[in-house]
């Protein structure tokens, strides 16, 4: 069986950036010759995102665009758990619907997937030539901190635990997915701690992180400190 990606979505108020982003995901699979799908998993959006979805969904065709929508914000995690639940690929592939993380770094993911038949293959801005563009100085220390201490207390074997685009294989997602307690930003993290505990393999890919330009961006100091609580509750549980 020839492999499929799906490629998973989760949208709130991104109007502007879902055209844009779904172009470029087009253009890199297309290039690449690749078997994939888009799920865009809107979560009830009051600016509108779900009708620029289904225009994008006329020009692009119902077997590339796959709308999945649900009535409210129901949290990062479980809008993966439900975009899985529609996937038809064996090979998922979850990134920000907001041109933070940039399509052209996909074909790189596979490649690197496919040498090595890594369980996860995961964007790091931490190695490499990997970076971030667009935060200020208090931004970019707050997240070194706290990878810092993620990788201290947690041991990971990987360097970016707290990014979210990253390429699965789909069984090994669906048994992470059953083991993960968080739902919500510490979602992306504790799932790398349980492929620790699961000895799943993960590769990594150096990406450039670029801060949204549409929008309003969704962490605030109650994530910062949830963000500890949470960190602490794995520390103590792996």
């Amino acid at each position: 069986m020839a492999d499929k990606y799906s490629i998973l979505l989760p949208t709130y108020n991104e109007r502007e950036n879902l055209p844009i982003i779904i172009w470029l995901i087009v253009k890199y699979m297309d290039q690449s010759k690749f078997n994939y799908e888009i799920i865009v998993i809107d979560d009830g959006s009051p600016d509108g995102t779900l009708d620029v979805a289904k225009q994008l969904q006329d020009i692009y065709g119902d077997d590339k665009i796959l709308l999945r929508p649900r009535e409210a914000k129901l949290g990062l995690g479980t809008a993966y758990i439900h975009g899985i639940k529609h996937a038809t690929g064996n090979f998922i592939i979850i990134m920000d619907a907001d041109l933070s993380h940039h399509p052209k770094f996909i074909p790189e993911f596979i490649k690197l997937q496919k040498d090595n038949d890594y369980d996860i293959v995961s964007g790091t801005r931490y190695m490499g030539n990997g970076g971030v563009f667009g935060w200020d100085f208090k931004r970019k220390l707050v997240s070194r901190g706290a990878n810092l201490l993620s990788q201290i207390l947690l041991r990971p074997n990987c360097s970016d635990l707290t990014g979210s685009f990253r390429l699965y294989k789909k069984e090994q997602l669906e048994n992470l997915i059953a083991k993960c307690v968080s739902k919500g930003y510490v979602f992306q993290m504790e799932m790398l701690i349980r492929a620790r505990e699961l000895n799943y393999s993960i590769g990594e890919v150096p990406i450039t992180f670029v801060d949204r330009v549409y929008g309003q961006s969704k962490l605030g100091g109650t994530e910062i400190i949830q963000f500890a609580k949470n960190l602490l509750y794995l520390f103590a549980t792996t």
